[in-house]
């Protein structure tokens, strides 16, 4: 009888900026050790600046894969990333993004996927895997605090107060909060499409976080968002070469246990 374990395919469709690509890199190398293929889109700009991340020992399951946006005369492919992006181009971008969707679609066609993991400003991902009957899971590289906060906020209109009053805005901030937040959540780009087959686009949410330290928000978030909420963090990037952080590692040892914060942007 053949024991082996068959491999699972995975799309992964990071949003265009290092913050988001960098912890689904790392989630893809978690994966990896769990027998799962991952092929992580993005644009050319980005995928050159993870390439001397995927060291050997990941390069035979973790495959990158280019998504070509057009270049509009004022988004050349240096500008296929926010990294260095003027500000008045962001939407430019999340327009290009969206005209790249027969690329992507061509991908989804190409590969055989098991699973599909996607990011923000990326609405129309559950429509195009629906038409090839594959799964989809969204993963947040954010914590969980903010989100739940936000959910609650819009799904009441600040009419119910948020259960843990240790997150509280003062009322001027609470209405620039909220009008910030329903811009958002109407705007075309934003809108969630209603997959063809009429089935749950996703009922799952990685988030990037850990129950130790979001334990309530994970379980507030879960309940009024009707989604299972799955911490899969934190993802930081491992540290290859520890002589080159000796000095680090030696100002470390010198402090007490739970002395330090660790903070990442």
């Amino acid at each position: 009888m053949d024991t082996k374990q068959s491999t699972i395919n995975v799309l992964m469709l990071p949003w265009l900026a290092h913050g988001h690509i960098s912890p689904f890199l790392e989630l893809a190398k978690k994966l990896s050790h769990r027998n799962f293929h991952i092929y992580l889109c993005s644009t050319p700009i980005n995928l050159k600046s993870i390439k001397n991340r995927i060291t050997e020992n990941y390069s035979h399951s973790i495959e990158l894969v280019e998504i070509h946006l057009s270049s509009l005369p004022e988004l050349p492919p240096h500008y296929h990333t926010t990294n260095g992006l003027p500000t008045h181009l962001n939407s430019t971008l999340l327009t290009a993004f969206d005209m790249a969707i027969p690329n992507v679609s061509n991908i989804f066609k190409t590969l055989s996927l098991d699973l599909v993991i996607y990011d923000i400003n990326q609405a129309w991902v559950p429509t195009i895997a629906s038409l090839f009957n594959i799964p989809v899971v969204q993963f947040m590289t954010t914590g969980t605090t903010v989100a739940s906060y936000s959910i609650h906020f819009i799904k009441n209109h600040g009419g119910v107060e948020f259960p843990f009053p240790e997150i509280k805005l003062r009322e001027f901030h609470e209405k620039q909060y909220r009008d910030t937040l329903l811009s958002a959540v109407n705007h075309p780009q934003n809108k969630q499409d209603t997959p063809v087959n009429g089935k749950p686009s996703c009922n799952i949410l990685l988030f990037n976080t850990f129950r130790e330290l979001e334990g309530k928000y994970n379980d507030c978030l879960s309940v009024i968002n009707e989604k299972k909420v799955v911490p899969v963090g934190p993802l930081v990037q491992d540290i290859v070469d520890e002589i080159e952080h000796s000095e680090i590692m030696q100002w470390l040892d010198k402090k007490d246990e739970s002395g330090v914060l660790f903070y990442c942007k």
